[in-house]
């Protein structure tokens, strides 16, 4: 069924492709009116099946790489027919969307084998959703003043504030001259100050290269040196910047966006979590004196709405931003910084299944400019491309200031067990009792919400799990309720147990930070306690008062989850405690133990990052696995060549390429069977792997039955040729959906 109704024979029409944001293979054609005019980039209305649709017009021009090219070896498409063309409706009065994001858009798309249409929605939605901002009213002196106008003290004010001043708004005039809205409303109707248009009141300023230069010498100096050689270079590098915690990154990474800013471009960064923006942005602004650009998906429309058109017109100079921002449309890019590179909340897990620290290298490379990869625990990927020579690495081997790295100590819990019912081990609370005497600061650090991950009756065993996903429930005790942490679903904690009636029997099993808290609270009862997790500061300003009042020391002890491991600088915390070392290492995940050793290596520099020396202690029942051994010794490097080398002789990743299949259907037998399905056509030949299918470890997620299958190749093999002819092959029915995973970090 044509998505056209028919229409009059006319004489043959000229004709655009429009790519939709919608999951569309492809471009659908558009005729143009006679007045028409329109380029590849233009952003237009046009009609689709009763409604109006916003796209962009899209050419085809064959810059993917042929590997890339799904259009390679196709058959040609039919050409539609005039008389069945609807005409475009409109162009939009916005900038066209630049070349160089187009040509990404269609890279991204063809990588990860999504439609161009949603990749274009990662771009287009954020601001079609939108509302436009009005223009500001300021007001400007009147020359000459008035003859007859009568000066009070608070008229001579408002004057007074507007000399040699650019245009103020009411707000701003009334907060400058200390004078009432209402006098400036009498000096308006006297002719005595003008109104003018000053533009939109953006929420960033431009931030001035030479406001704050910081003093850097040593490893620093010579490394912000290169990174400023590399931007002034405006030619595509990528560098590695990896530093100790606590090295000054950070620093650095300024110099290379005040450099940016000096040859008039954009800089873009990219943070793994919208957490983090709220301590990086302030300390970009102490540097620029004002606030970068922010973009990440808590922001109200008319934010969106002015961030996009700034990035797009140039207004915005520096983009600070979750993976998201990668899509922005900028005008000038000059640099791209991603900060926490190997953090795994860079990947997009559904929809467009995209990694942004990968695809950032991707558009730096297409825009011909520099990138910046910046991590204490690079990931193998990237540390096997340093070493390579593909990429460029600069190293920070020591703490800025003076700052030592934290002493750590690994407390072995089969001969130092916690109290009966408890979870922190004697050494760990007496370490806790000390540095509080001293008057210094504390986190606690386990990577789990809750009260409790599994709630179990003690009389027939029951345990509470999700109905619609292989998980159990967590208790979130200050709520009083069960929650799963894969779906939506919630239900009150209940008086009883609802296998076997029985009353009072329901019990914790396992630790939260929420029952962390409980055992802290009860030993330490004076202490100020703050915890912080994803679900209890869930926006940016809340985040930013807990940074706040850890700074001034309010607060004691710090009790968190991964949100506390990265990016944050306090300089009165001396002791890291983690409940539990061993989390995470369980299970088949290819990169459970380069993750741990990742995220516990973040966490532990938090400690001792001014005067003070830090101390990190480590509760495990494993102390001789590898991991930890390696957090003992700190040496990173020497665990990541081991973990490099087990994975050489099996191809896996760097060393080879992953693509996972994910089938899922609300019935387990269409699910099983598509799997089957799917296997029985499984690629072959010469450096080709299928594994599966076989049920995936959340074989049950939001409803869906779920069945893997994992394709490896060796590393000349390109992923996407051999599932592009994979799934051609099959045909399966409707209620089935294959997402598709290139290069996977999860495999859940």
């Amino acid at each position: 069924m044509s998505l056209f109704p028919d229409l009059p024979d006319t004489a043959r029409r000229r004709r655009v492709s429009v790519l939709l944001p919608l999951p569309f293979p492809g471009t659908l054609d558009y005729a143009l009116a006679d007045t028409q005019d329109l380029r590849p980039g233009d952003i237009v209305s046009v009609p689709l099946s009763g409604r109006k649709e916003t796209g962009v017009v899209w050419e085809h021009d064959g810059t993917l790489p042929p590997e890339l090219d799904p259009q390679r070896n196709a058959e040609p498409q039919p050409d539609i027919p005039d008389n069945r063309l609807r005409a475009v409706s409109a162009k939009l009065d916005i900038p066209p969307l630049p070349e160089a994001l187009r040509r990404f858009i269609d890279w991204v798309a063809a990588y990860t084998l999504a439609s161009p249409g949603m990749v274009l929605a990662l771009c287009l939605r954020a601001h079609l959703r939108g509302a436009e901002a009005r223009p500001l009213s300021g007001w400007t002196p009147a020359d000459p003043l008035p003859e007859a106008l009568r000066l009070t003290p608070a008229r001579q004010a408002i004057l007074t504030a507007l000399q040699d001043a650019p245009p103020l708004t009411t707000a701003a005039l009334a907060k400058r001259s200390g004078s009432s809205p209402a006098v400036i409303r009498g000096l308006a109707e006297a002719r005595a100050i003008l109104p003018v248009t000053i533009g939109a009141d953006l929420p960033f300023g431009c931030p001035e290269p030479g406001h704050n230069p910081p003093s850097l010498a040593g490893q620093q100096a010579e490394v912000a040196q290169n990174l400023r050689t590399a931007v002034t270079e405006n030619r595509f590098s990528v560098t590695l910047l990896e530093g100790v915690t606590g090295s000054g990154k950070t620093e650095v990474c300024l110099e290379a966006i005040a450099a940016c800013l000096e040859a008039g471009k954009q800089a873009l960064i990219l943070l793994p979590e919208i957490a983090l923006s709220a301590q990086w942005t302030e300390r970009f602004a102490r540097r620029f004196g004002t606030r970068p650009a922010i973009w990440h998906s808590e922001l109200g429309p008319k934010i969106r709405a002015l961030t996009w058109t700034a990035c797009m017109n140039g207004t915005a100079r520096v983009i600070v931003g979750a993976r998201s921002a990668l899509f922005l449309p900028l005008n000038a890019p000059g640099l791209i910084i991603v900060d926490e590179e190997h953090e795994t909340a860079f990947k997009q897990e559904d929809g467009v299944m995209y990694n942004a620290r990968d695809m950032a290298v991707v558009r730096a490379r297409q825009a011909g400019i520099p990138i910046v990869l910046v991590s204490a625990t690079p990931g193998l990927e990237t540390l096997t491309n340093a070493r390579s020579g593909r990429y460029r690495h600069l190293s920070l081997t020591s703490r800025h200031g003076g700052a030592s790295l934290p002493r750590t100590r690994m407390i072995d819990l089969r001969e130092n067990p916690p109290p009966r019912g408890c979870f922190l081990s004697p050494a760990l609370t007496d370490a806790l009792a000390d540095t509080f005497a001293k008057k210094e600061q504390a986190m606690l650090f386990l990577n789990r919400r809750g009260y409790a991950p599994l709630t179990l009756c003690r009389t027939c065993g029951h345990r509470f799990e999700c109905p619609d996903c292989t998980s159990w429930l967590v208790e979130h005790r200050a709520r009083r309720i069960l929650a799963c942490h894969h779906c939506e679903h919630t239900e009150p904690v209940p008086d009883r147990c609802p296998s076997c009636s029985a009353e009072h029997t329901l019990t914790p099993v396992g630790p939260g930070i929420e029952r962390i808290t409980e055992e802290a609270r009860t030993l330490f009862p004076e202490a100020r306690i703050l915890v912080m997790a994803s679900d209890i500061q869930t926006t940016p300003a809340a985040m930013t008062e807990a940074i706040r009042s850890i700074s001034d020391r309010e607060t004691d002890l710090i009790i968190g989850t991964q949100i506390v491991a990265k990016g944050w600088h306090f300089p009165h915390l001396t002791l890291v405690g983690v409940v539990d070392a061993d989390l995470g290492l369980g299970g088949a995940d290819l990169r459970a133990g380069e993750r741990t050793i990742q995220l516990l290596h973040q966490v532990a520099g938090r400690a001792g990052r001014a005067e003070a020396a830090g101390t990190v202690m480590f509760q495990s029942f494993s102390p001789e696995h590898p991991v930890m051994q390696a957090l003992i010794s700190g040496d990173f490097q020497a665990f990541m060549e081991q973990e490099s080398r087990q994975r050489q002789p099996g191809f896996w990743p760097p060393f080879g390429r992953l693509a996972a299949l994910i089938v899922s259907s609300s019935r387990e037998e269409d699910a099983d069977n598509a799997a089957r399905t799917l296997g029985m056509a499984a690629p072959q030949g010469e450096g080709i792997q299928v594994l599966g299918p076989a049920p995936a470890p959340l074989a049950l997620l939001r409803g869906r039955h779920r069945r893997r299958l994992l394709l490896r190749t060796r590393r000349h093999i390109a992923v996407q040729p051999v599932l592009r002819h994979w799934l051609s092959t099959v045909s399966l029915p409707s209620s089935v959906r294959v997402d598709i995973d290139v290069d996977p970090v999860s495999f859940m």
